[in-house]
């Protein structure tokens, strides 16, 4: 076993998300050749492996033992690996020693973070290096920002020449039968973001800018749409960055970037489906039927934005995490009864001419939906296996190597199809024409 190569490793399988992507893989554990688990402690590791089988008795998966903070484990680990999936959060602390083990190793690389800091910093330091070891780096193959980027690809094809998109917003609406708690890391990303506002004054990475049919609109900061029955505040998630960093690549690449070593079919399926592809200005709002819960989730923005900027802030908001966010939540996470009871609906809601010849005002309307189960422990597990399935057997005709998001790598894939088949829908709610 000490030479043995395998084709996904799944690290920090026995974390909270962990225990539930290893879960999901184990559906598919015929469609991998070879899967194995690692992190600090095989014990706990053992443990997961029990708990995501169950009621089947476990299968012979290899455990092996690293650590982020430990270089040479790391090294091993991705000398083993063709892709590696990172579990282990916050990404910002545990994040670069992994990415930078898998890009000197050649090891493909997923994650599931949704935090843009980190993101940045990855581009910015291991691009290059990607490109020339020809080594895939993925952030953001879970709920953020999968959803948002296919749902918007998703959307912008429904655009169908001459008419073209100036705005699409997303609304993200969650539902439940229960009050769900949120992970805790979930929230200490969101207070570690706002320290990491200063890091973010870095020189970032230069990026070209999309042709955008019109003016930009301005946006309220709270709106209500009465067709879909949602009132909106803004979400400062990665969610938009995202979007915007796959339109930038596309504007510098119009038609995709070429696989390692694709067919001549792949060729024209990729240049057909980026050509289909129409950029617009890309909003996220979080969506709430009532207004009142809407309030409640800006009071919590509030005391992130305040209490973040500062060391002692930040503590508290990490020691009581259930009272600065109104018992939304708790370092112990949701039961399994209220993840089984929740999902998502994201709505997306385009703006734009119904042709080319320079309207003023927008013209036509197009409503989509992208809908699933929760979000945090159901459809990213979901996501991040099928991002890595479509790895495993596309490979030839995915780019050679970089850093890159899920809409550049995965856009012309049938990873949409493959969400639908496990149950994460892309809906056409209606097309219509605005009046003037």
């Amino acid at each position: 076993m000490a030479t043995s190569k395998f084709d996904i490793v799944i690290l920090g399988a026995s974390g909270f998300t962990g225990k539930q992507v290893l879960k999901e893989a184990l559906k598919f554990l015929n469609n991998f050749n070879s899967l194995a688990i690692a992190g600090r402690d095989p014990s706990k590791l053992a443990q997961a492996l029990n708990w995501a089988a169950r009621p089947n008795p476990p299968p012979p998966i290899p455990i092996l033992a690293a650590d982020t903070a430990d270089a040479a484990s790391l090294r091993e680990l991705c000398g083993r690996a063709r892709l590696l999936l990172n579990c282990v959060g916050p990404f910002r602390l545990h994040g670069e020693p992994v990415v930078a083990a898998c890009v000197a190793a050649g090891c493909d690389y997923l994650d599931i973070t949704g935090e843009t800091e980190f993101m940045e910093r990855v581009e910015r330091e291991y691009h290059a290096q990607a490109v020339k070891n020809e080594t895939l780096v993925v952030s953001a193959c879970g709920f953020d920002s999968v959803p948002a980027e296919m749902g918007f690809l998703f959307h912008s094809r429904q655009w169908v020449g001459p008419a073209r998109p100036n705005r699409v917003e997303a609304y993200l609406g969650l539902e439940s039968e229960k009050r769900i708690v949120g992970n805790f890391g979930t929230f200490e990303s969101a207070v570690m973001a706002v320290k990491d506002l200063k890091e973010m004054e870095q020189p970032r990475v230069i990026r070209v800018k999309p042709k955008i049919p019109g003016p930009p609109p301005k946006g309220e900061i709270i709106e209500h749409q009465k067709k879909i029955g949602l009132w909106g505040v803004t979400l400062p998630s990665a969610d938009a960055t995202l979007v915007g960093r796959t339109l930038s690549t596309l504007t510098e690449s119009p038609h995709g970037l070429p696989g390692l070593n694709e067919s001549e079919e792949m060729v024209e399926k990729r240049k057909a489906f980026w050509s289909s592809v129409k950029p617009a200005h890309f909003g996220v709002k979080l969506g709430s039927k009532s207004l009142l819960h809407l309030f409640g989730f800006i009071m919590i923005g509030i005391f992130i934005g305040i209490l973040g900027r500062f060391s002692f802030g930040r503590w508290l908001l990490l020691k009581y995490p259930s009272i600065f966010t109104f018992g939304g939540f708790s370092k112990n996470g949701p039961s399994e009864e209220e993840i089984a009871s929740a999902s998502f609906k994201m709505w997306f809601i385009g703006h734009g001419f119904s042709n080319e010849q320079g309207n003023t005002k927008p013209d036509t309307e197009i409503i989509t939906r992208v809908m699933g189960p929760e979000m945090g422990y159901v459809t990213t597990p979901i996501i991040m296996v099928q991002c890595a399935l479509v790895l495993h057997t596309q490979r030839n005709n995915l780019p050679k190597g970089g850093v890159y998001t899920p809409g550049v790598v995965f856009g012309p894939t049938d990873l949409q199809e493959r969400l639908q088949q496990n149950g994460i829908s892309f809906d056409v709610i209606s097309k219509s024409s605005l009046s003037t």
